[in-house]
């Protein structure tokens, strides 16, 4: 089976024993059809392919070089493969994506049915410009990513106290003469690493515990029980997205969970509760079609995957021609 891998011409050249650079800038101006590309005026500033549009489309953001940020709209029917980029606009200015966009005619911009987007508000005033016959669907991932950077952000909050009271038990030990010998638990973890090496498994279930992460688990809630509160938090808001397929029986599960967030009295979950309840109408949309933006995450992913095997963008232009053949 062909390798069908992108290769840099730099590699090309190393492999050959060619002058590489010499290869890539004849690529670019005789062997590509890059000088007459129909976009290549436009393309680092927008791209836009109006017949890959389709009935279900995703919305996202996606970092190119730089971390110069580009707005992509793409068709999860193509899943990825070619036909999938139908837009991909410098920015994330509503107004200059709104403007790209309205060169396809509003009938077809009308038979848009559903477009799955993160929170922000931005994304959501370009689909429902955009898109005005459209159905918004929040990502359920990016919902449930605030529960759980709500958790981590406890755990750093306690690791840095931690650090704290280390650093005040080892002035004192040489203001006394004595050496400051740390506390080790059981599982050979000091206070510190216990914080620091608990990372991961506040990101998984408890089912997918490994048993060193089961005891180091174990340690960590019996000795900060609020985290053990706010991790059940996380848990059970992905629970309301995985078991409940009801749209009503959604909104009864959101709304619990929201008594619950605010009742914990953490100020992280309190604000995601806020969020929830600001977005609530998309979010619950989710569970007409249980739509997500996996799709535009995937697609950003082959993006930056694309972009190493260059190892990084030098040519903007010529990259986003190499793109869209592929994607386009």
């Amino acid at each position: 089976m062909l390798d069908t891998k992108p290769v840099s011409c730099k590699s090309l050249g190393d492999y050959y024993h060619v002058d590489g650079k010499l290869l890539e800038e004849q690529y670019v101006h005789f062997l590509s059809d890059y000088m007459t590309w129909d976009q290549r005026e436009h393309a680092e500033e927008w791209m836009l392919f109006e017949e890959n549009l389709g009935e279900y489309i995703s919305i996202d953001e996606t970092a190119l070089s730089q971390g110069e940020l580009y707005t992509v709209i793409t068709n999860k029917a193509a899943k990825g493969k070619k036909g999938a980029l139908i837009a991909m606009v410098k920015g994330t200015k509503s107004e200059d994506v709104r403007k790209v966009l309205e060169r396809i005619s509003a009938r077809k911009r009308n038979n848009v049915k559903e477009v799955t987007l993160d929170m922000a508000p931005t994304m959501e005033r370009i689909a429902k410009h955009s898109f005005p016959k459209a159905s918004l669907v929040t990502d359920r991932f990016h919902v449930q990513k605030l529960a759980y950077e709500a958790v981590q952000d406890m755990r750093i909050q306690y690791r840095w106290q931690a650090i704290e009271q280390e650093n005040k038990e080892i002035e004192l030990g040489k203001e006394t003469g004595m050496r400051y010998i740390p506390e080790v638990l059981d599982n050979g973890d000091t206070i510190k690493q216990l914080l620091a090496r608990s990372r991961y498994l506040l990101f998984k279930p408890e089912s997918k515990w490994t048993p060193t992460q089961r005891r180091r688990a174990e340690l960590l809630f019996e000795r900060y029980p609020d985290l053990e509160r706010a991790y059940e938090l996380a848990l059970q808001l992905g629970r309301v997205f995985h078991s409940t397929k009801d749209k009503g029986l959604g909104f009864t599960r959101l709304a619990q969970w929201y008594d619950k967030a605010e009742k914990a009295g953490f100020k992280s979950f309190q604000t995601i509760a806020r969020s929830i309840q600001s977005h609530y109408l998309t979010i619950l949309n989710y569970f007409d079609n249980r739509s997500t933006n996996a799709s535009a995450e995937s697609f950003n992913a082959k993006i930056k995957a694309f972009r190493s095997a260059f190892r990084g963008v030098r040519n903007n232009s010529f990259f986003l021609f190499r793109l869209s053949n592929i994607y386009a």
